[in-house]
């Protein structure tokens, strides 16, 4: 069964870090695309970032320079560390995967989603 599981969300405050992590399970990561999307509070789902079948990422610009994509195929596993967080980061994020390519873009469509992580940025 295809799955993608998102984990590490919290709360944390204001200049923290976390790290999320989408486990797959039931197709080879290695031959997808991968990108983070995140929901802020009342806000339509907005990408965030994402890294090609080939290790090139792409950053919204609010977010670069604080979080970086990662992939590890043997482990069938994405990552996104975020730093330096701010109560703007708050929201669900989700990850998805879609068909590979060389380049990726944050307004792809993706065709398998996970069902997210809460992150809360707080005082």
């Amino acid at each position: 069964q295809l799955q993608l599981v998102e984990s590490g969300g919290g709360l944390v405050q204001p200049g923290g870090s976390l790290r999320l992590s989408c486990v797959t399970s039931g197709f080879d990561l290695e031959h997808h695309n991968v990108q983070w999307f995140h929901q802020a509070p009342g806000k339509e789902r907005e990408g965030v970032s994402c890294i090609s079948q080939a290790g090139l990422a792409e950053y919204v610009e609010s977010v670069k320079g604080r979080f970086t994509i990662s992939r590890d195929d043997a482990k069938n596993t994405a990552y996104l560390q975020m730093n330096n967080l701010t109560p703007e980061d708050t929201g669900v994020y989700y990850c998805a995967a879609g068909p590979q390519s060389r380049f990726c873009y944050l307004d792809s469509v993706y065709d398998y989603w996970g069902q997210g992580t809460q992150v809360t940025i707080s005082s």
